[in-house]
């Protein structure tokens, strides 16, 4: 009986050899800055900056963002998980390289910071931040985007230094029920009024 050796090794020798390629055109690909920047120049710039300045308070700083975060917006927009018209638009027209690239292209980019407005309510928004309203059951907004506001990547986004026009007007869509592409925070702000809502998000526009 002929041995079945041979064939047995030079089956194991092929498969290892195949696997790493295997496992190579599995591999997300990288993202391309240059392209990235490109989309931000010829899409974006209208509305979203991605040089020193700030921008308008309406509409979100995008610099420093978790890409994980961004994608997941392009996504909902693009499946009108979250509703916006213009957003669908241009989100529709990505590609899954294009939102990759683009993505990467403002998470590479420094964010600025801003300043919060009213000392008023440096205070309530602080406590607000860092210790939630206990009597209602609202949470610590530090629990989730933690004590600097930086987020957590894949899962929350930074918040420190966006614009608190734009975070009100976020909020109050949550409590709305008019955006609710994140179920948690909708349960979050339900219980919070406009004063709070106002308060929290300008001393999340001044924190460092």
């Amino acid at each position: 009986m002929k041995s079945f050796a041979p064939v047995l090794s030079s089956l194991l020798l092929t498969a290892s050899l195949t696997a790493p390629a295997v496992a190579a055109d599995h591999a997300p690909a990288k993202p391309d800055l240059a392209k990235g920047e490109a989309i931000s120049t010829n899409v974006c710039a209208a509305c979203h900056v991605a040089d020193n300045t700030r921008g308008a308070p309406a509409n979100p700083l995008l610099k420093g963002q978790h890409p994980e975060y961004l994608a997941k917006q392009l996504h909902d927009f693009k499946e009108d998980k979250r509703k916006n018209a213009v957003m669908k638009g241009f989100a529709s027209a990505l590609s899954e390289d294009d939102i990759r690239n683009v993505t990467a292209f403002y998470a590479s980019k420094a964010p600025s910071n801003g300043t919060a407005k009213s000392k008023a309510t440096i205070a309530l928004g602080e406590k607000i931040y860092r210790g939630g309203i206990a009597d209602r059951g609202v949470p610590a907004c530090s629990g989730c985007h933690g004590p600097t506001g930086s987020g957590l990547p894949s899962q929350y986004p930074r918040l420190r230094g966006q614009h608190a026009d734009y975070t009100v007007a976020q909020l109050l869509a949550f409590r709305g029920n008019t955006r609710t592409n994140s179920p948690q925070m909708v349960g979050v702000v339900a219980k919070m009024n406009d004063a709070e809502i106002k308060a929290v998000a300008d001393y999340i526009a001044g924190m460092r």
